[in-house]
């Protein structure tokens, strides 16, 4: 840009794919007196290539965008061992993207629907050397990304009404329509154990016969037929 930069100011370059979106955010930002944006990118790959070129001290990455998605743009950046910081700004976001941006190298997962000042307190907290997920600002990573990924496997478990691995296995073969001793033959099991397993599985999702269990398993996704 052509105004000389002031010491102490963040130099922040914007990545994302709506032109609206990028207009709105460079004059929300530029209305700082410690922001200036530098630079803006409507894809990954000018994300990563307008980043290397003009250094910028803070990156706001959107994750969808064409060319070069954002997780991708974010592993190449971070695998240059730049200084820029790096928080995703994106519209929506699931947990297990969290822990694999945070594990990259982000420094921030902000949501577009955030007010106005969760976002700016987001870009100082990541200037100050500290993270920022969501609403908040975190000094431990490493345990946030432990909580976060043992959640992530609970709301998994969830889904999966607390089928074991075994059980989802099992639950496959009676979709295919497999009799026990099919199923027993397949996994080296004896009858015996088969129908503990189908027992453990009527109770968990709350059926009394195995047509019911099929039924219920492709209703709710949970098991693809098997050979």
């Amino acid at each position: 840009m052509d105004k000389k930069t002031a010491v102490g100011t963040v130099r922040i370059l914007i990545a994302d794919d709506h032109t609206i979106f990028r207009d709105g955010l460079r004059r929300l930002l530029e209305s700082e007196p410690e922001f200036e944006v530098v630079g803006e990118a409507s894809d990954g790959a000018e994300a990563v290539s307008h980043a290397r070129r003009l250094a910028p001290d803070v990156l706001l990455l959107d994750l969808a965008m064409p060319r070069v998605p954002g997780m991708e743009a974010l592993r190449e950046l971070t695998t240059d061992g730049g200084t820029t910081r790096i928080i995703i700004l994106t519209a929506a976001i699931e947990k297990n993207q969290i822990v694999e941006a945070l594990q990259i190298g982000a420094r921030g997962i902000i949501l577009k629907e955030s007010a106005t000042q969760l976002l700016l307190k987001g870009i100082r907290s990541v200037m100050a050397g500290q993270y920022w997920v969501g609403r908040e600002s975190v000094n431990d990573i490493v345990e946030y990304l432990k909580a976060t990924a043992a959640n992530a496997q609970a709301d998994a478990q969830a889904k999966n009404f607390g089928l074991t691995k075994r059980e989802m296995e099992i639950l496959g073969t009676i979709v295919a329509g497999f009799t026990n001793k099919e199923i027993a033959k397949k996994f080296n099991l004896s009858e015996d154990t088969v129908k503990h397993h189908l027992t453990n599985i009527f109770d968990k999702v709350g059926v009394s016969s195995r047509l019911e269990l099929a039924l219920f398993a492709i209703n709710h996704r949970l098991a693809e037929p098997v050979s």
